[in-house]
């Protein structure tokens, strides 16, 4: 029997293009390690947002920090105005593409797409949504 591996949750921090200063402060404040930092500058020009202009070229597009265990996610986040306090979401990080369409399918009814389906240069599977409760989630394969 071919036994799937659970998803995992990790927090998404989004900042208003203080993601460098957040991780100096999360770096001194509880000792984190990063593992990854890419930069709009960097990205693959699919990935870009539509707000995107060439001033944010040295804003942070992905970052992972270890905290811990715990794997966090952080970006400038150039999508969309978030209001202070609603600037972290929680990220489900599956086996597969497949398994990201399928969690998706379930939580399609009455949920709004922020971010369509698509692949970036640090995931092979990824959609972010509003559900029905008013919950915003990234659904994420590496």
């Amino acid at each position: 029997m071919n036994k799937k591996t659970a998803p995992v949750i990790e927090p998404l921090f989004q900042f208003n293009k203080q993601c460098e200063e957040a991780i100096e402060l999360y770096t001194k404040a509880f000792g984190a390690k990063l593992t990854y930092l890419g930069r709009y500058g960097n990205a693959d020009p699919k990935d870009l947002p539509p707000k995107y202009n060439e001033e944010d070229a040295d804003l942070i597009f992905h970052a992972q920090m270890m905290i811990g265990n715990q794997r966090i996610l952080m970006a400038d986040n150039l999508f969309n105005d978030l209001p202070m306090g609603h600037t972290v979401f929680p990220v489900m990080t599956f086996e597969t593409a497949d398994d990201v369409k399928a969690a998706l399918n379930i939580l399609l009814d009455g949920a709004t797409i922020v971010n369509p389906l698509s692949s970036t240069t640090y995931c092979t599977c990824c959609v972010s949504l509003i559900d029905k409760f008013g919950v915003y989630w990234d659904l994420m394969a590496e």
